[in-house]
């Protein structure tokens, strides 16, 4: 059979598109509650898709809106938008191809299908004449992959740098500000529904990651898995970081950065990251998110807003569903992407080195001589008073270097005997070397 036979025809003028909504937990909710109160023009819910759905049920809904815990029902249905919601690559990935083999436009904010998956789900719903939007999955509310798409195609990017995961940032600028401890900022960043219960995607920098792959393709037409993607925790990060990082004029914030370069290679990490603190990154608080491009043409675009909770990100797949409603079945969707012939995270920087240690003569010689095997340049030594020679801390910052010959040098420091506990590496933006 001809795709082409299994597209619908799109809404005819003065008829409303039709809308199936796949998943009514909290963004879910807030999509559902702005179609009904404040709908996009011509544009109407007809279906609620969600497991157990008679729990989910509630009176702000339209009596005309069905509700249906059979997947079958929405793809039989006259819907013309699937908005998926539910997260994860199964079985949502499944339903959004249904969906696009019956015809059917697909809106998603699943970040984690997106970056694993979207490349191919693109052509798939070229091959369909349908469209596939996923504004939602990366940065909540900032239109970010709309200003790439529209109004920065004109632009070869070759830049991208980003906070972009709300829970990492609200519990760093809560310990920046002395508000809180890691556990304590995490806890309240649950209670606030900036974090799940289990924070081990946003903590471990596995949701950004996955951002930053859909960003590379986007921005820098890299087809990426986030797998491949330099990733380190937070959790490494403690107060006496920032009051150290204070001394040197920065914070530290998780800093997702990728960056091609001209044979066809590309660098690509996700980490925590000391950031000068006039850099705008430096400037952005709370679940805040920022989205940093360096063209060649325009130079640099800055774009920031909210990047967690279900407001924001509704907003973000609205817009979607409210384009995809005006928009023609021919129109391509987006560019061809490249395998990118090498990742890496060698990103050349200066880099700030935190050692706790019990306290004696000739640490600072002998850390010293391993950096001077390395051929690593020692920039600053930096000690706060503290109270005890027993776990004592104090902070070494070297000079621009590649991060796997630093990786060696550190493995055999943290090998001598004076450590109380493991040393920490953290890089230092703004000093990046050609």
């Amino acid at each position: 059979m001809d795709s082409q036979s299994l597209t619908p025809a799109p809404p005819a003028h003065g008829s409303r598109c039709q809308v199936a909504l796949l998943g009514f937990g909290t963004v879910g909710q807030a999509v559902a509650r702005i179609l009904c109160e404040h709908p996009p023009a011509g544009v109407e819910l007809t279906h609620i898709f969600n497991r157990g759905v008679a729990r989910k049920r509630t009176d702000w809904v339209p009596a005309s809106v069905q509700w249906t815990d059979d997947i079958s029902d929405v793809f039989r249905s006259g819907a013309h938008i699937v908005v998926e919601l539910v997260g994860g690559t199964d079985p949502a990935g499944e339903w959004v191809e249904r969906a696009l083999d019956s015809g059917k436009s697909v809106v998603t904010a699943n970040k984690q299908l997106i970056a694993e998956r979207g490349a191919a789900l693109l052509a798939r719903a070229r091959e369909r004449r349908c469209h596939l939007r996923f504004e939602g999955s990366v940065a909540g509310g900032i239109p970010i992959i709309g200003a790439l798409r529209d109004g920065l195609a004109g632009d070869r990017i070759r830049r991208v740098l980003g906070i972009l995961n709300g829970t990492c940032n609200y519990i760093l600028t809560s310990m920046a500000n002395g508000d809180a401890s890691f556990d304590e900022a995490l806890q309240q960043a649950q209670v606030l529904g900036y974090a799940e219960a289990d924070p081990t995607d946003d903590v471990e920098g596995y949701d950004a990651r996955a951002k930053l792959a859909i960003l590379c393709a986007a921005a820098l037409r890299a087809d990426v898995r986030p797998q491949r993607i330099a990733t380190r925790s937070i959790r490494v990060v403690e107060a006496v970081d920032f009051a150290h990082a204070r001394r040197l004029g920065c914070t530290i914030r998780q800093v997702s950065h990728a960056e091609g370069d001209e044979h066809g290679g590309l660098q690509a990490t996700v980490r925590p990251t000391l950031v000068p603190r006039h850099s705008a990154l430096a400037h952005v608080a709370g679940s805040q998110n920022i989205v940093v491009l360096q063209g060649r043409y325009g130079g640099e675009t800055v774009f920031s807003g909210s990047g967690a909770g279900g407001g924001p990100t509704s907003v973000a797949v609205v817009s979607d569903i409210s384009a995809v409603a005006r928009l023609e079945p021919e129109r391509d969707e987006g560019p061809t992407l490249r395998v990118p012939t090498r990742i890496s995270g060698e990103f050349v920087t200066p880099h700030y080195l935190r050692f706790v240690v019990r306290d004696r003569p000739g640490i600072i010689a002998r850390i010293a001589g391993v950096m001077e095997q390395h051929d690593i340049n020692i920039d600053a030594v930096l000690q706060l008073p503290y109270p005890t020679k027993d776990a004592l801390p104090f902070v070494v910052t070297v000079e621009a270097c590649l991060p796997s010959i630093l990786a060696e040098a550190m493995r055999h420091i943290g090998e001598l005997d004076f450590h109380v506990q493991p040393p920490v590496d953290l890089p230092i933006l703004g000093g990046e070397s050609s």
